[in-house]
């Protein structure tokens, strides 16, 4: 066939969006050209797919080969694309299962030896996924307990090019050898810190009790060494542990920001930015691909903002639309993104 087809995800923030990678075959001057909005480090894509492919034995067409990203006016950045475009761009020529890879999403980067290594953002894109009707997401295997966290999904964690061919019956062999490991990342400390182990402030302790039973923001003031930070910091131990939506959420942002999720987290998150933190580290922002910020980080747990009086007006007005409404949109030239920024805001001035 010349014309093939699969799927990937295109993330705007948290959110995913499901984009149609098809693959066209001319006879024309030998190329691979990618369109669809793409930004540039996804049409350097090109060179990586045709060496993987290359190397894995399985040799692009030599003619003209064009891949569109659907839908054209949505805006793709990154390597997640990868696996998706070499698929379809293999599946032009090769006799792979036409009905299997179309009913796939692929996600994931490859190297120029053909073995796929591991990406941000997975859980949103498998979620995604899910959401469109999805039932089979191919992946990274250093990605796929991340991606296996999403019910009703069938999640292959493959190692190489040649492995993700062969699953959609192509007659290649499969090489032998370690798939990529996981991007090594600090391990996350889940627990925190006690209440009980508090001797005094009684009326801190009550007031910081309430606030979490009734989820009221919080303003604190008293003079250095009070033990303000240090009651703070225990508030998420008081705090229910956090449902399945609530754990998927926040599961999510870690996955942008971080990468190799192995499991929900059940513990509401501390975040406590510095008071220098620009208003972009505060409420997220970028000038290509939009980052969470500190609000988001925090969403489902507690947002504290030590001396609260040092951090700029700007950084601070910034806060009010996630207050009021538990989202903060981030708009940039061509784009906008979203990310949830349900948090419990406690504060310090002296």
């Amino acid at each position: 066939m010349t014309v093939a087809r699969t799927w990937a995800v295109a993330l705007h923030g948290a959110v995913g969006s499901i984009v149609e990678v098809e693959a066209d075959l001319s006879n024309q001057t030998p190329d691979l050209r990618i369109i669809g909005l793409a930004d540039k480090a996804l049409n350097e894509s090109a060179r990586r797919v045709h060496n993987a492919c290359q190397n894995s034995d399985l040799p692009l067409p030599r003619r003209r080969l064009t891949v569109n990203l659907s839908p054209a006016n949505l805006p793709k950045h990154g390597s997640s694309f990868d696996l998706a475009i070499a698929v379809a761009a293999i599946a032009t020529e090769t006799d792979l299962d036409v009905a299997s890879i179309s009913r796939t999403v692929h996600i994931g980067e490859l190297g120029l030896d053909g073995r796929l290594r591991p990406v941000p953002g997975v859980l949103p894109a498998v979620v995604a996924a899910a959401r469109a009707g999805f039932h089979r997401v191919v992946v990274p295997h250093a990605n796929r307990e991340e991606a296996d966290l999403v019910a009703g999904i069938d999640a292959r964690g493959v190692g190489t090019l040649a492995e993700v061919a062969a699953l959609h019956g192509a007659d290649v062999e499969v090489p032998d050898g370690e798939p990529v490991p996981p991007a090594v990342s600090p391990a996350r400390i889940e627990e925190v810190p006690d209440l009980a182990e508090v001797i005094g402030q009684e009326d801190a302790v009550e007031a910081l009790t309430v606030a979490a039973a009734g989820g009221h923001h919080l303003l604190m003031s008293g003079p250095p060494g009070a033990g303000k930070t240090m009651l703070a910091r225990r508030l998420p131990g008081i705090l229910p542990e956090l449902d399945d939506a609530a754990a998927l959420a926040v599961a999510t942002i870690r996955s942008l920001t971080e990468g190799g999720i192995t499991s929900l987290p059940r513990i509401p998150p501390f975040e406590a930015p510095h008071h220098s933190a620009s208003t972009a580290a505060l409420v997220g922002g970028g000038s290509r691909v939009i980052h969470p910020g500190a609000v988001a980080r925090a969403s489902e747990g507690v947002l504290f903002l030590d001396e609260a009086g040092e951090f700029s007006g700007h950084a601070l007005d910034a806060l009010r639309q996630p207050l009021e409404t538990g989202v903060i949109e981030i708009h940039r030239s061509g784009a906008v993104a979203s990310f949830p920024a349900r948090f419990q805001l406690v504060a310090h001035c002296v």
